[in-house]
């Protein structure tokens, strides 16, 4: 990650852009970074906007949160309470068979 203060930001955007490869490039003003140039080479618009939405990353600090307080669960827990809240899906069992009528 680069640094450049707002003040001696000298050259266009575009140029700043050419030169980012896979780097971020961070402006401060003062010591505070006001915004971040990144390069977008394989992320899609979905990805950009999820990651930059404001619920998302509430969810994600929420996680980190109980990660860090060991409040996290394996993958048999997580199946086995997934399947105690959900009603069987009727649409994936077999047909009852009808009588026919003779």
């Amino acid at each position: 990650m680069r640094k450049i203060s707002l003040s001696k930001a000298s050259r266009s955007l575009a140029q700043y852009a050419a030169e980012l490869d896979d780097e971020v490039l961070v402006v401060t003003k003062g010591q505070a970074p006001v915004a971040a140039l990144v390069p977008l080479k394989n992320v899609d618009r979905e990805s950009l906007a999820l990651s930059t939405h404001p619920e998302f990353k509430r969810m994600i600090a929420r996680s980190r949160r109980r990660v860090v307080a060991g409040k996290t669960l394996d993958i048999a827990d997580v199946r086995a309470r997934a399947s105690r809240m959900l009603p069987p899906n009727k649409g994936m069992q077999p047909a009852a068979r009808k009588a026919r009528r003779r």
